[in-house]
C-alpha cells in the first residue's frame, strides 16, 4: 500500500483547546525561521496558509494598483500584499490596503485600522473565505471599506457600514459599473479597467 492509498482521518480539535498565538508570538517565530519562508497570515490567533495566485489574480492586483496610485499620487499610501495589524492577534496581509501618510510612517509598526481607507482581496479560489470569514474580521476592527474583487466572475463585492458582527452593507458590482473610495469618492474606478481582458 502506497502512502497515497490510507485513508485519511479528520480531527477536529476543540477552538477552546487551541493555542492563540499573538502578533508579537507571531513575529518572533518568524524572526526564529520558524515558518519554513510559507506564506501565511494571523488570524484570530490562529497562523494560516496563504492560498497560491493565479494569473488573473496577479494581473488584477497590479491593474487595481496601477489605477491607484495614478489617482490618488502622493494623497495616500497604496500597499501590496503587506500586513495590517487589527488587533494583538490579527495581522493579515490583503492583497491591497491603501493607509494614510507614506511608507515612512510605517518603519516602526504597520498600518492599524484607523489609519486605513481601504482593503481590497483579490479571490480566485478564496471567494467564500474572503466574503464570508475576512468580512467579519474587518468589520470587526472597523474598516470602513472592504473590497473583494473576483476576476474569474468578473465581480467586485463591496462591503461598507461596519458593526462588530459584520458588515450591514454588501453591494455586488458586475461590468461596466464603477465603483468610488468611502475616502476619496471624487474618483470612479472602471471595473472593467481593474480586471483582465475577456480573450
Amino acid at each position: 500500500m502506497t502512502l497515497a492509498n490510507i485513508p485519511q482521518t479528520v480531527i477536529t480539535i476543540e477552538p477552546a483547546n487551541l493555542k492563540r498565538w499573538t502578533v508579537q508570538d507571531y513575529h518572533r517565530m518568524s524572526e526564529l525561521g520558524l515558518l519554513n519562508g510559507d506564506r501565511t497570515e494571523l488570524i484570530t490567533g490562529q497562523i494560516t496558509l496563504m492560498a497560491a495566485k493565479g494569473t488573473p489574480h496577479v494581473t488584477s492586483l497590479h491593474l487595481l494598483a496601477n489605477v491607484l496610485r495614478d489617482r490618488l499620487g502622493n494623497s495616500a499610501l497604496v500597499r501590496t500584499q503587506d500586513p495590517v495589524h487589527l488587533d494583538d492577534f490579527s495581522e493579515p496581509e490583503p492583497d491591497l490596503a491603501i493607509a494614510q501618510g507614506t511608507v515612512l510612517d510605517y518603519v516602526e509598526q504597520h498600518p492599524r485600522p484607523e489609519q486605513i481607507y481601504l482593503v481590497v482581496a483579490v479571490a480566485d479560489s478564496t471567494l467564500t473565505q474572503d466574503c464570508e470569514i475576512k468580512d467579519k474580521l474587518y468589520a470587526k476592527a472597523g474598516i470602513a471599506d472592504y473590497w473583494v474583487l473576483a476576476p474569474q466572475k468578473r465581480q467586485l463585492h463591496i462591503f461598507r457600514k461596519p458593526t462588530p458582527t459584520g458588515y450591514t452593507e454588501h453591494l455586488i458590482l458586475t461590468e461596466p459599473n464603477q465603483a468610488s473610495l468611502l475616502a476619496f469618492p471624487d474618483f470612479a474606478i472602471a471595473l472593467t479597467s481593474i480586471l483582465p481582458p475577456i480573450s
